[in-house]
């Protein structure tokens, strides 16, 4: 089988991690995988370029300025002509509504996973909105939660096109131990710490638990928090205001930021929405206990005998549960263990790589047979 990826990547982050692993889980497989990349012209050389390369994927650049649009399709649709793959498999709004309709024009069967949604300004909410009616021309439509699924129906996306696939993981190097971590982020080596990584925008909820210090003043603790973002200087506000800025230090984008969760003491998911967060693999991986937010996919990832789920948006519950695990340790080194066995056990790449490829064989069929009757 012959697939085509199409990502307009952005900083590395979870959908681009998920790109690299499933691309390189099917090059592993025995599939050629090709990956259009739709770059911006000022920033050719993306990362995610060699990433790809690296694990056998025949990546192909498409240096297109922001809003080029016919431009854009007529190189991804002269590509596809040029590669003939069985599927076209897109990720991301850009690709979704810009390129998938293109290749549809010359009959390839188009696959999307769906990563989540954010909301946030009008701006985005638009392109969502489009994103979402895309989404029912599609021969495939992967959610990566169940929760999704549930909201790709009550977008009239038809029941018999939807899959839900969680993401999965694989350890691409060994993490470092609790003192080379805290060694490399700086952290004083007897200081419970709670960790919190990923991209400082609303939805991901960075605010929730810098109100949560505030109901935390009694204990010794601090916050690393680890990621940038367009937020990241009104969080900083908000915790001079809230008079806790001496207990958040701001590290920015750490790379290789996986092998470092045994600098922390807990790790704190607090988003406001999700999908399958690759951040709450890395932690599991790490065996750092957990407290999450019980929102989108993470009911699905993690149970309360793993972690601690508290509600989204509520500082106060979330201190709370900080609260806990600060005072009873051994308990929740216990349910980080088994999260761990947990990620391993139901997480695999392989058996994730062959959920794709049976959804492929099944649109490339049902295809043929439209094709033929």
């Amino acid at each position: 089988m012959r697939v085509l990826h199409i990502v307009a990547p952005g900083e590395i982050g979870g959908l681009e991690r998920v790109v690299e692993l499933l691309t390189r889980g099917q090059v592993s497989a025995g599939t050629e995988v090709h990956a259009a990349l739709v770059l911006d012209p000022a920033s050719p050389n993306h990362p995610l370029v060699a990433l790809l390369a690296d694990g056998g994927v025949i990546p192909h650049s498409i240096a297109i300025s922001g809003r080029a649009y016919l431009r854009e399709r007529g190189a991804i649709l002269e590509l596809a002509r040029r590669l003939r793959p069985h599927v076209v498999h897109t990720h991301g709004y850009r690709p979704d509504v810009i390129d998938a309709a293109a290749v549809r024009r010359v009959g390839i069967p188009t696959a999307t996973t769906v990563h989540g949604f954010v909301g946030g300004g009008w701006r985005n909410r638009l392109y969502e909105r489009l994103q979402r009616r895309a989404y029912r021309n599609f021969d495939a439509v992967i959610a990566v939660s169940r929760l999704l699924r549930e909201q790709l129906i009550l977008d009239h996306v038809a029941a018999d096109r939807l899959h839900v696939v969680q993401n999965a993981w694989q350890e691409t190097a060994p993490p470092f131990d609790r003192e080379a971590a805290r060694r490399t982020l700086g952290i004083a080596p007897d200081a419970f710490r709670i960790g919190w990584v990923g991209r400082l925008s609303g939805e991901k909820g960075a605010d929730v638990l810098v109100d949560a210090l505030v109901h935390l003043t009694d204990l010794p603790v601090s916050v690393s928090i680890v990621g940038n973002g367009l937020e990241r200087q009104s969080l900083v506000a908000r915790a001079m205001h809230l008079r806790v800025d001496h207990r958040v230090r701001w590290h920015g984008v750490v790379p290789d930021m996986a092998r470092h969760f045994a600098a922390f003491d807990v790790f704190v998911l607090s988003s406001r929405t999700e999908g399958t967060p690759i951040v709450l693999f890395e932690a599991m991986a790490t065996a750092v206990p957990i407290i999450a937010a019980a929102v989108g996919g993470v009911p699905d990832m993690v149970s309360s005998a793993e972690a601690a789920l508290v509600a989204p948006e509520d500082p106060v519950a979330l201190a709370a549960a900080i609260r806990t695990v600060y005072h009873d340790r051994a308990a929740a080194r216990e349910r980080a263990e088994r999260a761990r066995v947990r990620l391993l056990k139901d997480f695999a790449v392989a058996p994730w790589v062959d959920r794709y490829s049976a959804i492929y064989r099944f649109v490339t069929k049902r295809m043929s047979a439209a094709v033929a009757s």
